[in-house]
């Protein structure tokens, strides 16, 4: 039976709301959809959609309650407030308010999402551990995920993300981190920035959040950890971390070992030698574990049951995950390497170099499809033009692409290499699929708002029923 994490007396407590029947509450959710049995669904208004039209349908999914604006009118269990987004913020205060484990924070440019998870994955082999789901890191899926934070979690782990100056602070306030990491800094949303600079700046918001006893952990091989140093001695943080491959990183990539579906580490941890595999392939993958070992350390952890629990982790899907296709009987399947969700320029080459480590099967190719990198500003042709070399150092045999922002790269690449390019992913998916061939190994790769997953879709939809039922999520 699954605990109760909050009564209607504590949620009125915490958001100055008037409860009508007294409810109990095993979480929060925001989802009718996804709302799982004696939960509180809070009705947020969003752009294109108010989640008040969804309240019947939450109720019927098994709601405990609903926490609606003052004027909505229903004979079950509700906590009526004057703004249901600022009532979800301060639950999210509430519930880090009452939480005892310690906290933990990770943002930057790439590799948030692949660091979090194993964090997630580490942290739960030492004791109770509390964590984002998917991608919940922005002014909404920060506060959800600290309403769900159980009381007694040992520790929780927290994906922060940010688009504009000031959005890290306000969630850094909310979370509050014992330990805070920066994966990288890199070129991504600089459409809101002039330079890659105020990018770190803005990624060092995260400080603002954290007391004297915080500990901060940074890449010192990218270029801006300095920077990021000098503003979390400015918030009074002297306890600083690097790892990296540099010889003065605290935590050092001694060696790694990258093969097509795996790579073999060797690291120092803060003066701890350790060996361990990774079924997920990428140098960047690598540096991910050696971020969240960090953490574990820091934290006073068990380093070798972080280390057995992260070699069982997978890539997230649309961020690495792979799938076996068979699109003919008896022939070789094609290899499908799913990044849709997101792109920027580093996170497209490293997409690319695992795409080199890729071996196609006898025939087969390796085939790039890669959607506009969204939000890069007047720099974004340029940008996109310059996966050309990352391209050939891939030895990609063929590539296609969608968006405006591809027309950059696309006019560049030889002919022989051309496959084709068009304006929306939709109208690239139904070429895609009549190109591709057995034994192919097909990298998808875009921003969020580039829609790859239809491409993903159209992909898994070639193999025939009975094979897409036996289809291994991450087979390589």
């Amino acid at each position: 039976m699954t605990a109760v994490l909050w009564t209607s007396a504590d949620m009125a407590k915490a958001t100055g709301g008037e409860v009508t029947r007294d409810f109990t509450a095993t979480g929060l959710s925001i989802d009718s959809r996804t709302i799982k049995k004696g939960e509180a669904y809070l009705a947020l208004k969003g752009e294109k959609l108010d989640g008040h039209a969804f309240i019947d349908a939450a109720f019927k999914a098994g709601a405990s309650a609903a926490i609606v604006s003052n004027d909505v009118q229903s004979d079950k269990p509700l906590l009526r407030v004057k703004d249901t987004m600022k009532a979800l913020e301060a639950l999210g205060r509430a519930g880090r308010a009452r939480a005892k484990g310690k906290i933990i924070g990770v943002t930057g440019s790439a590799g948030k999402t692949g660091t979090k998870e194993m964090l997630a994955i580490a942290f739960a082999a030492l004791g109770k551990t509390h964590a984002s789901k998917k991608s919940f890191n922005n002014h909404w899926g920060v506060p959800l995920t600290l309403a769900n934070l159980p009381p007694d979690a040992a520790f929780g782990v927290f994906e922060m993300g940010m688009n504009h100056k000031g959005e890290l602070a306000v969630l850094a306030a909310e979370v509050r981190p014992h330990i805070a990491i920066i994966t990288t800094v890199e070129l991504a949303h600089v459409e809101f920035f002039k330079t890659v600079e105020d990018i770190a700046d803005a990624k060092a918001e995260i400080f603002s959040g954290m007391d004297k006893k915080g500990i901060a952990i940074l890449n010192v091989d990218n270029p801006h950890f300095t920077r990021l140093k000098n503003h979390a001695l400015k918030a009074g943080i002297t306890k600083i971390i690097s790892f990296g491959e540099e010889d003065e990183a605290d935590s050092r990539l001694v060696d790694c070992a990258l093969h097509a579906d795996s790579s073999r580490i060797t690291a120092d941890i803060m003066g701890e030698r350790v060996k361990y595999k990774l079924n997920i392939p990428g140098r960047h993958i690598a540096m991910n574990s050696l971020a969240a070992l960090t953490a574990v350390k820091a934290a006073g952890g068990d380093l070798a049951k972080a280390i057995e629990a992260i070699r069982l982790s997978e890539p997230v899907e649309g961020r690495g995950n792979r799938l076996s296709i068979t699109i003919e009987e008896g022939r070789a399947p094609v290899t499908l390497i799913d990044e849709s969700y997101n792109a920027n320029p580093a996170a497209m080459a490293a997409a690319l170099s695992v795409l080199e480590m890729a071996i196609p099967a006898a025939g087969g190719r390796r085939i790039a499809v890669l959607g506009d990198m969204l939000e890069l500003g007047p720099e974004g042709p340029h940008l996109h033009a310059a996966l050309a070399n990352p391209l050939l150092k891939a030895k990609v045999d063929l590539v296609f692409c969608c968006g405006p922002q591809m027309d950059a790269l696309y006019s560049l690449l030889p002919e022989p290499w051309k496959g084709a390019h068009t304006q929306d992913s939709r109208a690239l998916a139904d070429i895609v699929i009549k190109a591709v061939k057995p034994g192919d190994v097909v990298l998808v790769k875009g921003s969020l708002g580039s829609k790859m997953a239809y491409i993903i879709e159209a992909l898994r939809n070639m193999q025939p029923p009975q094979a897409k039922a036996k289809e291994p999520r991450n087979a390589v």
